[in-house]
């Protein structure tokens, strides 16, 4: 095993509030700390902890292709990891969700012999089970993102929940925008129409980053999805619209 180390953390979502006591630990005695976090204030409590930190998120840009942005992330970590350096990288919520860099840049620092692994932070899904007080195993919930979901045959079960991440991007695949327009959302709304009524009840959700703010909890008709205010972090949530059917008759029996 090689001497420098990589190590990627997750913040939580809420400033001063989320970030557990080992990824702190880990964050005030690293030799750098790479942070890409969406919010200022995050970044300057990151920062109060370890005074050696480098902005990722100052890599995005309008108009730039993400990929490029998480080559570059991977790059700048793994010099320091190389140079034999105890490195870590803070990423917004969880590290290891609809986070890309983390996972490539820990499985290249693996397999060049360095020390590599994940450490969890609390993501938007688990703020969103407690704002919205659903359950996943009450119903179950499918999860997509939202892209994906336009892109590819899913087959949706409407007796669960149906949870569809980065809505603020639906329709637009060139990697290179931060907010889609209400034209290319709509064929989120038209794929939705053919499984959903235009009428059926659906949730625009966003967690809270501060602790004096309030989560977005914004009650929708599907039909309308389009026309509403969506943000880079808005999750669409659509509850159940149909009763749960036991597959077997000998289980039917075994419930009455």
């Amino acid at each position: 095993m090689q001497q420098g180390s990589l190590v990627c953390v997750g913040t939580g979502m809420m400033v001063g509030a989320h970030l557990s006591p080992i990824c702190q630990s880990h964050i005030e005695q690293a030799d750098v700390v790479f942070v890409c976090v969406a919010e200022h204030y995050m970044e300057a409590w990151i920062t109060s902890l370890n005074k050696n930190t480098v902005n990722l998120q100052s890599l995005y840009g309008e108009g730039k292709n993400r990929h490029e942005t998480y080559t570059q992330m991977i790059n700048a970590m793994l010099e320091r990891v190389e140079k034999g350096d105890k490195v870590v990288g803070a990423f917004y919520g969880h590290p290891g969700v609809f986070a890309k860099a983390p996972h490539e840049a820990i499985e290249i620092a693996k397999n060049k012999g360095f020390e590599a692994y994940m450490l969890p932070g609390i993501s938007a899904e688990s703020c969103l089970y407690a704002d919205l007080r659903i359950d996943p195993g009450a119903l179950g919930c499918h999860h997509y993102e939202a892209n994906q979901f336009l892109l590819y045959k899913r087959a949706v079960d409407t007796a669960a929940y149906l949870v569809l991440w980065q809505v603020g991007v639906a329709g637009d695949f060139s990697s290179a925008v931060f907010t889609s327009s209400p034209e290319q959302r709509k064929k989120l709304t038209d794929k939705l129409l053919s499984i959903y009524q235009a009428e059926d009840r659906a949730i625009l959700y966003e967690a809270a980053t501060l602790p004096i703010d309030e989560f977005r909890a914004s009650a929708i008709a599907i039909g309308e999805l389009h026309n509403y205010e969506i943000n880079q972090h808005t999750t669409l949530v659509i509850p159940p619209v149909e009763k749960l059917v036991i597959d077997d008759a000998e289980y039917a029996e075994g419930n009455k």
